[in-house]
Order: C-alpha cells, then sequence, then structure tokens
C-alpha cells in the first residue's frame, strides 16, 4: 500500500497543503509546530475513522474556520484509491473512490496504516484500555467485521448497563428484556474474542522475533490475551456460551454494581519480557523495545491476512530510539512506505 498525494484544507494548523509522496522512506521535517505531527494525523484519519489526538472532529477545525476538508490519493492491490472527508458545522461529506458514502465503517478498511507516536510509549506502562484500544485498532485493520462487532457489542453493553442500573434501583424490569440483551452482549462479545485470540498469536509470532532481533537473542517477548474465557475454546458458539454461563452466574455481582463486570471491555493483553510483567519491570529502554516490536509486528500481521503492507507512519520518534533501533527501522524498510517525521 502506497500513499500517492495527501491534501489538506483548514486541518488544525494548516490552511492548505497538497503532498506528493514516493514509494520507500519519505522525511517530514521542519520546526515545532509546523503541522509536521498534523499531516500524520490527516493520513491516520482514513486508517481509523478518528484522529488519534482528539475526541472530536471539531478539534481538527483550524481556528476561525467554518470546517476542514482532507483527502488521500494511495495504490493498493486493487488498483489506485482516494479517500476523502469534510466537516463543515454539523454535515459531513465522505468519499470513497469519488463516490459519496453514508457511514464511517464503508471507509475504514480501505486504507490501512501502522501509526507509532511517542504516547505509544504507554501501552506497556499504562491502563489496560491502552492496550485494549491498541488491539480494538490493530484487529479492525486484518478483520473487515471486527468494526461492526464491536461497535454492535458496545451497544448491546450499552443498553444491558442501562438495565442493570434499574435493577440496583430496584425498579420493575421485564426479565426477558434483560435476557435479550445478554444474549446479544454474548453473541458480539464472541465473535470479538475469536478475531482477538487469533490476533494476538499472530503478533506474538512477530513481535518474539523483533524484540529477539533488537537485543542480540537476550530478551523473549511473550503475549497473552487476560480474558474470561479460557483460551484452549477456540470455536465461536463455544466461547458465546462461555460468556452466556459467566453472566449468568454474576447476575447478582452485576446487579449490585450496576454496570457488566464482564467481556470484552473489561479485557486486557499481559506483555512478558524473559518471564516477568513488562508492566511491573521493564526498564524505559525494554518499553520502548517492546512497542517498536509490536508495531512493526502489526504491519507485519497486516501483511500475512492482507497481503500487502500498510503504510508506516513514525511521528517524532526517532529521537527516542537509539541508534540501533533507528537502523533497524531503516533497515528494514524494503518494500514498506514509512513516513517519518523529525524536526
Amino acid at each position: 500500500m502506497i500513499i500517492k498525494r495527501f491534501r489538506a484544507e483548514n486541518f488544525r494548523n494548516i490552511e492548505k497543503c497538497d503532498i506528493e509522496f514516493s514509494p520507500g522512506v519519505n522525511l517530514l521535517y521542519g520546526k515545532n509546530a509546523q503541522g509536521k505531527t498534523n499531516v500524520v494525523e490527516g493520513i491516520y484519519y482514513f486508517s481509523r475513522g478518528k484522529s488519534f489526538r482528539g475526541r472530536e472532529d471539531k478539534e481538527l477545525v483550524r481556528f476561525g474556520e467554518a470546517g476542514f476538508r482532507i483527502k488521500l490519493d494511495f495504490s493498493s492491490g486493487t488498483g489506485d484509491e482516494s479517500l476523502e472527508y469534510a466537516m463543515f458545522g454539523k454535515e459531513r461529506l465522505r468519499k470513497k473512490n469519488d463516490y459519496k458514502i453514508t457511514k464511517i465503517t464503508e471507509m475504514i478498511g480501505s486504507f490501512k496504516a501502522v501509526l507509532f507516536y511517542p504516547d505509544d510509549l504507554g501501552l506497556v506502562k499504562d491502563g489496560p484500555e491502552e492496550r485494549r484500544g491498541f488491539l480494538n485498532v490493530a484487529a479492525a485493520a486484518c478483520y473487515s467485521p471486527y468494526i461492526r462487532y464491536y461497535s454492535d457489542y458496545k451497544k448491546a453493553l450499552e443498553n444491558r448497563n442501562c438495565i442493570l442500573k434499574m435493577l440496583q434501583k430496584g425498579l420493575p424490569i421485564d426479565p426477558r428484556e434483560l435476557e435479550s440483551w445478554s444474549d446479544s452482549v454474548a453473541e458480539y462479545a464472541s465473535h470479538i474474542f475469536v478475531f482477538r485470540n487469533d490476533y494476538i498469536k499472530k503478533l506474538e509470532v512477530y513481535a518474539k522475533k523483533v524484540l529477539s532481533d533488537i537485543s542480540d537473542g537476550k530478551e523473549e517477548l511473550n503475549l497473552e490475551y487476560e480474558s474470561d474465557i479460557s483460551l484452549g475454546i477456540t470455536e465461536r458458539s463455544a466461547v458465546k456460551s462461555e460468556y452466556e454461563r459467566i453472566l449468568s452466574e454474576n447476575l447478582d455481582r452485576e446487579m449490585a454494581a450496576g454496570v457488566t463486570l464482564f467481556g470484552p471491555h473489561r479485557e486486557d493483553i499481559e506483555i512478558k519480557i524473559n518471564g516477568k510483567s513488562a508492566r511491573s519491570f521493564a526498564s524505559q529502554g525494554q518499553q520502548r523495545s517492546i512497542v517498536l516490536a509490536l508495531k512493526l509486528a502489526e504491519g507485519e500481521v497486516i501483511k500475512e491476512i492482507c497481503g500487502e503492507y500498510p503504510v508506516f507512519l513514525f511521528d517524532d520518534v526517532l529521537s527516542e530510539l537509539d541508534s540501533e533501533r533507528r537502523r533497524y527501522i531503516l533497515s528494514g524498510s524494503e518494500g514498506k512506505q514509512i513516513i517519518i517525521t523529525s524536526c
């Protein structure tokens, strides 16, 4: 996958830009606050469907302007493609290959990119929500149905939590309504589990090799999916039955809490280095190496499943890495498009 051209108008601090990229390594350099990260943010928007820095699109509008527009031209295994997104007030315009589309889910999946930026170093030390976020974005890039199941899961979870909150307050509820939403939660959760479990197994293979290469074989990386479901259960129907059992057996606890306590929204990835918890024992240098290994492995899994490499976006992170790690990244650039920002 190769980006050919990126255009933006009134996006963040960019009044207007039109940038052409080459295959291989591209360097965006300049002083701070000139818009380098904003270019990366605009590109990655088409991969994730939202900004990696802001929660709302209105935060992306250049100060004093009514809206913004971004467009990406790229080539993939299926040929030349384009994606466009614009926001003006409450109006949204989305285009795929110059045809209007209505849902953001129709955009996600066409363009694939792997982003590595300074905040990613929290993947090791920060809480489970950081690793779940990484897992959701990475899995969605590989398995096209994932984002739909995850979206449906969140809606079902919200409704089930609403009922649990009412039960906590002693309000009358039709038991069949709770059963229906519990069944929906278990159904969507089972799909998410199967995708995640498969993804983590593939990710570990590549990440383990990268870390071993970086450390001259001195460090071993292991990843384990921390779930309420036994990892030995692989059939989706069996996974659903397990979620149903867990929700049923813990209903009293969840009614008391007024919230669903089990499911993909509470699960995590255990990262170990040389058999020990990386969150507890990894040094700063080891944390950087682990995140680098995860990001490079993310690209390799996309290549394995989808048949081509994503675009790699390295936003102001080479300064965080020593010369050996920088050399490792660039030595493996053949066949990949890499965009690096730096001062």
